[in-house]
């Protein structure tokens, strides 16, 4: 293989190593991603709820893993104390005995009388604590019975959860009844006039009502999608921007203004403190478009 056929083929190899990893618009908002980001207002609600969730569930098989250990040690010392019960009884029942017949002339005798009272107070001093941590083990249960959530009442939370969830997603869902309005009148091009207009304007709130019903009628989407992004952009709401941007590199990831878009994507991740894909990001525009003007402001970022 000569030098020109190797170059060839590292140049390949390098160009889609770039081209891999530049993200795909890029993950943000993947709720099942172990580190998300991106997040809208909604989503991350529903990311703190989670997290709510396994930590009830983990402190609800640590409660339940405790009880059933306690409740154990309250079986055992039981045991323990019925079992010591019987052998202080049998022995007050054998020194009861003795003292009945007088038995005094004997030393072997009074040996053992002295000896079986003496196991009769141990007995009775054993019974005594392990009375005593019984009862404070089941002050324990009883306290942990108090914070305990139980499996039915966490599949009731859970279910609750899901309810608030599936109630918020239909609430996003609906769409309020239209009335009819200058823009609906608007033929799609005609549409997509005024929304620049009213964008190069500053008048924002007009120019996303009409680039939202741009995305209405699929009439350019993708672009409307970045529009959109930009003037969340400008209004500082970057999860907004984010979550537009991310749609906009899925309709069309080849769009001539992808370099803006995806530095702007870079710039809202830092402000929203999600620094290490944003430096992500920099460096993917840094590779793909090495002349563009994003490529020399996405240095500067990174230093």
């Amino acid at each position: 293989m000569n030098r020109s056929t190797k170059a060839l083929l590292l140049s390949a190899a390098i160009s889609l190593s770039l081209n891999c990893a530049e993200p795909s618009a890029f993950g943000a908002g993947d709720l099942s991603s172990d580190n998300p980001y991106g997040l809208t207002p909604d989503e991350k609600a529903i990311l703190e709820t989670k997290k709510k969730l396994r930590k009830v569930d983990l402190s609800t098989k640590t409660h339940a893993s405790q009880l059933d250990s306690l409740r154990e040690r309250i079986d055992g010392l039981q045991d323990i104390i019925e079992a010591l019960s019987r052998k202080s009884h049998n022995n007050k029942i054998a020194l009861k005995e003795l003292e009945d017949k007088n038995v005094v002339d004997s030393n072997n005798s009074n040996e053992y009388q002295k000896r079986l009272s003496e196991l009769v107070q141990q007995d009775s001093q054993t019974i005594k604590v392990l009375q005593e941590q019984t009862l404070e083990i089941s002050k324990l249960v009883d306290q942990i019975n108090t914070d305990y959530v139980s499996k039915k009442e966490f599949n009731d939370l859970v279910n609750d959860i899901n309810e608030f969830k599936s109630l918020v997603s239909k609430e996003l869902k609906t769409k309020p009844s239209k009335t009819t309005t200058t823009s609906s009148k608007l033929g799609s091009s005609e549409l997509y006039n005024s929304a620049k207009e009213n964008f190069d304007k500053k008048y924002y709130t007009k120019a996303i009502e009409e680039y939202t019903e741009l995305i209405e009628r699929n009439y350019k989407p993708a672009y409307a999608h970045y529009m959109i992004a930009e003037m969340w952009y400008k209004r500082k709401d970057y999860a907004k921007a984010i979550s537009y941007f991310k749609k906009s590199s899925e309709l069309y990831s080849k769009a001539s203004y992808m370099p803006e878009l995806m530095l702007h994507t870079a710039i809202s991740m830092e402000k929203t403190g999600d620094i290490s894909h944003a430096k992500t990001f920099y460096n993917a525009i840094i590779s793909k478009y090495p002349n563009s003007k994003e490529a020399i402001k996405a240095k500067k970022l990174l230093n």
